[in-house]
């Protein structure tokens, strides 16, 4: 989905996603799951992070979320992460671990580095457990081991 301020919003995603869901439904599509990826974004997080959360769990939509932001994700490739970061913090973090200076990623930097990546995911998710911190503020974290995990292992 395109990039604007409606069309980024994880509601409007969410949103888009039921309707995928509902229209594979009526015109019986072989649709396993779906999922939608997208940020917490700090210092001010999208609105309707929770709404959105509410709407995927009741039409069961998959989330990969990131908290501070996608770049998070992209850092744990390379090295464990267990601060609190901002938008900013974390884009700087990433280019300090890969040298990109914008979005794009070289796969090949990071297919070799994905497993180490989702170990310290669930690191994340185990230590904010253990903490009783619960989302939004489970900064940082990232749900992106999911997918992965969810695309990456056969079905049972």
């Amino acid at each position: 989905m395109e990039r604007s301020s409606a069309g980024s919003v994880p509601l409007t995603l969410v949103r888009a996603a039921v309707e995928a869901r509902e229209r594979a439904d009526r015109e019986e599509g072989e649709v396993d799951e779906i999922w939608c990826v997208f940020d917490v974004e700090w210092p001010a997080n999208h609105p309707g992070l929770r709404e959105a959360l509410d709407l995927a769990q009741r039409h069961d939509i998959r989330v990969a979320v990131s908290n501070p932001c996608f770049e998070l994700w992209l850092v744990l490739h390379f090295q464990d992460w267990r601060a609190w970061l901002d938008n900013d913090g974390a884009r700087r973090l990433r280019r300090s671990c890969d040298g990109q200076e914008d979005k794009g990623v070289i796969g090949r930097s990071y297919m070799a580095r994905r497993l180490a990546a989702v170990e310290r995911a669930i690191v994340l998710d185990r230590m904010h457990a253990r903490n009783g911190t619960a989302f939004p503020h489970d900064n940082p974290s990232s749900g992106m081991h999911l997918l992965v995990t969810a695309v990456s292992l056969p079905s049972p």
